[in-house]
């Protein structure tokens, strides 16, 4: 179990859509059969190999349930990899970047702050989707070109992410 990757550890094949409902199943009926209170008048042994198959099984749910993180596993799984200090991106993309910043660095001085968060919110949301949805075509295809290209759009999806955090936070100091 400790060799397979993660797909395989849940009985899938590798892909960018996936039923994550079906995956929680199969997540907490693998982490019944490893989990360490089953193994405790086991030998030594065997209640070290339990921690690490649950620690494992633990890291591919982990892994596989969120779009950005199965994105990034799969792009690694077909022998790409991506540098995070890499922060060359496209002009325009960074525009809109430094834009939606800007909206973000304002928020507080508007007449209806949380007006503007739920706006700025739905915008960021909509990019997400929108990032989430190349990424399905570009997995689905298969195509080395496509994932050469998703590795941007990974790119692009981690700003998303990393701009939604942030909204959050401001959020969570308005309140």
């Amino acid at each position: 179990m400790l060799q397979q990757n993660y797909f395989e550890l849940f009985g899938l094949k590798p892909a960018f859509e996936l039923d994550i409902d079906s995956i929680a199943a199969r997540y907490r009926d693998l982490q019944r059969a490893v989990h360490p209170d089953k193994f405790a008048n086991a030998p030594d042994q065997e209640r070290r190999l339990s921690v690490q198959q649950a620690a494992q099984i633990n890291e591919a749910y982990q892994t596989l349930k969120l779009p950005l993180s199965r994105a990034r596993y799969l792009l690694e799984l077909n022998g790409i990899t991506l540098n995070d200090n890499d922060t060359a991106m496209e002009p325009m993309f960074l525009m809109e970047q430094m834009e939606l910043r800007e909206s973000l660095a304002e928020v507080r001085g508007k007449p209806d702050p949380f007006a503007a968060l739920m706006t700025l919110r739905d915008t960021i949301e909509g990019k997400e989707r929108d990032f989430v949805a190349d990424l399905s075509a570009a997995f689905g295809s298969g195509e080395q070109s496509a994932l050469e290209g998703a590795r941007e759009t990974v790119r692009k999806l981690q700003f998303m992410e990393k701009l939604l955090r942030e909204l959050e936070e401001l959020e969570e100091e308005l309140v």
